[in-house]
């Protein structure tokens, strides 16, 4: 995960001088700069880095999800973990022929 870091603030840094160039020439404007920065840096980046962290968001919320469940079972103070109550707790007692 580290170097995508690196390409993500590689990527910005050409984003903001292209977006610099774009407001400091003679035919530029601060607004084009902003929108080259925007749509050339920050929406590509964001869109990439949603993209890339994916798995890793599923991770998580699995390893949430067995945690929880794993809370509930140990809570449920069944011994066979199903929250299940015995069928006969005592066994019924037998006359003697």
């Amino acid at each position: 995960m580290p170097v995508i870091f690196l390409v993500i603030i590689g990527w910005l840094y050409v984003a903001a001088m292209a977006a610099v160039a774009e407001a400091t020439s003679s035919s530029g404007s601060i607004a084009g700069a902003a929108f080259t920065f925007l749509l050339y840096g920050a929406a590509p980046v964001a869109l990439v880095a949603y993209i890339l962290a994916t798995p890793a968001r599923k991770r998580a919320i699995r390893a949430r999800e067995q945690a929880e469940q794993a809370a509930r079972a140990a809570a449920s103070g069944a011994p066979d973990g199903r929250g299940e109550a015995a069928a006969d707790a005592v066994a019924p007692m037998r006359k003697e022929p």
